[in-house]
């Protein structure tokens, strides 16, 4: 039996899915190019940043698993003084602190030509698609799949134009919430597998830390693969981002 305060909250959100499903959709050009300019500003904004990453073990076992296993590792990553760089500390390993953690200085890659961004909304289709009550929040739920008329230029377009999925778009703030991708044909990942295989999926969450500024705190991939184009991989991976911090202005 369905308890009294169970069916009230229940009443309420489909009342309140209903009124928002009543209301017309936003324009689309000027709602999909607002929702392109925020995450441009957030990743420009995002250099400034400091973090803490925390990603499964890569790892293979005898079946053929590539994932994050029981094991993870827990980085404290901050940007130089110049914001040309990042410098990564090895912090925690399987959930216990590391003293003395080796540390890794990742360069910030020069722009030339095309942005990722700009080319990742060049190759692929959107379109709006529903309104959805999403933590209390309306989104629009936005599709989107890849063009084949037109060439990326970019490594990060080539991976966009292989997925198509769903993004969710907060109404209000026109900015990203949830994405979820599935490929549509194989592709390359990294250099611990040759190949994801047609049909992984790739979920993408985001929050607003501060100022306005939205930035990624998860992603996750799960698949089928190949190693070395021929060891069959199950694919099980997950990256976290937290305890954001604005260290340069």
């Amino acid at each position: 039996m369905l308890r009294p305060l169970a069916f009230v909250a229940a009443f309420v959100t489909l009342i309140g899915t209903t009124r928002a499903q009543d209301r017309p959709l936003p324009e689309e050009s000027s709602f999909l190019a607002a929702a392109r300019d925020n995450l441009g500003r957030s990743q420009r904004e995002q250099y400034k940043y400091g973090y803490k990453e925390r990603r499964g073990e890569l790892h293979t076992n005898p079946f053929g698993r590539l994932g994050s296993g029981e094991g993870s590792s827990t980085w404290e990553v901050t940007p130089t003084a110049d914001g040309g760089a990042f410098v990564r500390k090895l912090i925690e390993e399987q959930g216990t602190p590391v003293t003395n953690g080796k540390v890794e200085r990742r360069e910030r890659r020069p722009r030339r030509g095309r942005s990722p961004l700009e080319d990742a909304a060049a190759v692929l289709a959107f379109s709006l698609d529903r309104r959805e009550v999403r933590n209390g929040r309306d989104t629009i739920v936005v599709t989107f799949k890849g063009k084949s008329n037109v060439e990326p230029q970019t490594r990060e377009g080539r991976i966009a134009q292989a997925f198509s999925g769903q993004i969710w778009v907060d109404e209000a703030a026109r900015e990203i919430v949830r994405a979820e991708a599935t490929a549509t044909d194989d592709i390359s990942y990294g250099v611990f597998v040759a190949r994801l295989n047609k049909g992984t999926v790739v979920t993408l969450e985001r929050e607003r830390i501060d100022d306005g500024i939205w930035l990624p705190t998860s992603i996750q991939f799960k698949g089928q693969g190949r190693a070395m184009l021929f060891r069959r991989l199950s694919v099980d991976h997950a990256i976290q981002w937290f305890d954001y911090k604005r260290v340069l202005d």
